[in-house]
């Protein structure tokens, strides 16, 4: 009986030792093996689909404004959105989950420098690039004889350079259900870099740029983000989806501009420094005290 008992121990033992070998797949450069990095299957987020809107009356609103907010994503409200720069697995940042629903075809960019009419032209991958800063580059490089030779190099998109987000929201106040109301309507990622202005002097400095890259339509991309995870920083199993992040209005950032008869010019053109902050500040007072003075205490 007892050399039984052993026969299945070991018995055991070496099963156990073939389902390990089983469970660690070698790659094909044969230096990395690849195991199982879940104890669960998560299915909730890649398997949801975003929340619908509430059906609004016109004749229930009877305040509307169209605001646009500057997110800096450094901040740390916002390094959700920002990080990370290069995908880790099945996470990815807000950009690259964005390209990534633009290059499969599922949402459309559009043209970032038609301001006021932000969705009317739909642009392409080799705009697309050009604006996220993807281009041929030609470098010198040391060859096996010494000798300075031309080599060319392919440079990707520059996701990690977009640490702005400018946003597009409807703030509206609804009589039915006496609330004030923040829509978001589009995104539009920002990169921010440094690039000399080509003055061989010494004492030139670099000129910070800003370019606009696209416009996304938020309605259009709801589907992809609601089935992408947003990390948790406090618990990996209390996660919530890119589109719970953005509808509920996570993020934080300043007024940029406001609908107004001056062709919806922004603050920075006619305030600079730290007075278009306080003129951000002024607005969003002012649209705070307009929905105080509707009640009586």
């Amino acid at each position: 009986m007892k050399h039984k008992i052993v026969y299945f121990g070991l018995g055991a033992l070496i099963l156990c030792g073939t389902l390990r070998a089983q469970n660690a797949a070698i790659d094909s450069s044969n230096t990395v093996l690849e195991y199982k990095k879940e104890v669960y299957t998560k299915e909730n987020i890649p398997g949801k689909k975003p929340i619908p809107l509430a059906y609004v009356r016109e004749a229930d609103v009877i305040f509307d404004k169209t605001v646009w907010r500057m997110i800096d994503l450094r901040e740390k409200r916002n390094l959700a959105l920002y990080y990370p720069t290069a995908n880790i697995g099945s996470r990815v940042n807000l950009v690259n989950l964005l390209l990534k629903g633009v290059d499969s075809g599922e949402i459309n960019a559009y043209d970032p420098n038609d301001f006021n009419n932000e969705f009317s032209r739909v642009i392409g991958k080799t705009e697309l690039d050009q604006n996220f800063g993807a281009k041929h580059d030609t470098i010198q490089v040391t060859d096996a004889d010494g000798n300075m030779i031309a080599q060319e190099r392919k440079l990707g998109r520059q996701t990690d350079q977009v640490t702005m987000l400018l946003v597009k929201e409807h703030v509206y106040f609804d009589k039915k259900h006496s609330v004030l109301n923040r829509e978001l309507i589009a995104v539009c990622p920002i990169r921010v870099f440094t690039r000399d202005d080509g003055v061989s002097d010494s004492d030139s400095e670099a000129e910070l740029q800003r370019v606009r890259t696209m416009w996304i339509y938020i309605p259009e991309a709801r589907s992809i983000l609601a089935r992408h995870p947003v990390f948790n920083r406090f618990n990996d199993a209390m996660s919530i989806s890119f589109d719970d992040f953005l509808m509920n209005h996570h993020y934080e950032g300043s007024i940029y501009q406001i609908s107004n008869v001056y062709n919806n010019r922004s603050i920075e053109e006619y305030a600079s420094g730290i007075d278009a902050l306080y003129e951000a500040q002024r607005i969003e007072d002012e649209i705070f005290n307009w929905e105080q003075a509707l009640w009586e205490y």
